[in-house]
């Protein structure tokens, strides 16, 4: 019998409380809270928020959510003018097909990390 595996990042945080509000904004939850670590999820996607930073590691790190539909998504959990305005990143870019055939959507969080959501090719 086969195991239920799962894996999960460890994502940076330069202001750990900004970070965690501007994935909730996002549509994400946290299941599990302490000072260190944050487990954020969406529908069966987790990653690990830490209460650690260092720029050229979160400049560094992309993160992908793939979603069945990206549009109707983005629709209904990206607010550009919000997150820009509540959390000071860099404006959304909203999906787009992209030169390697998925279509994308890209969100810069608090701390350089840069989101994309893509649509399942599958």
């Amino acid at each position: 019998m086969e195991q239920e595996l799962a894996l999960r990042a460890f994502m940076p945080a330069r202001d750990f409380k900004v970070s965690r509000r501007f994935y909730e904004a996002l549509g994400f939850r946290a299941t599990h809270r302490d000072d260190d670590v944050c487990v954020m999820k969406i529908a069966g996607c987790s990653f690990i928020l830490q209460n650690r930073y260092e720029a050229s590691w979160a400049e560094n790190t992309m993160l992908q959510l793939l979603v069945r539909d990206v549009e109707p998504w983005w629709a209904g959990h990206v607010d550009a003018e919000m997150l820009v305005a509540a959390f000071g990143v860099k404006p959304p870019k909203p999906p787009a097909l992209q030169p390697w055939g998925l279509m994308v959507g890209f969100i810069f969080d608090p701390s350089g990390v840069l989101l994309h959501v893509a649509e399942s090719p599958f």
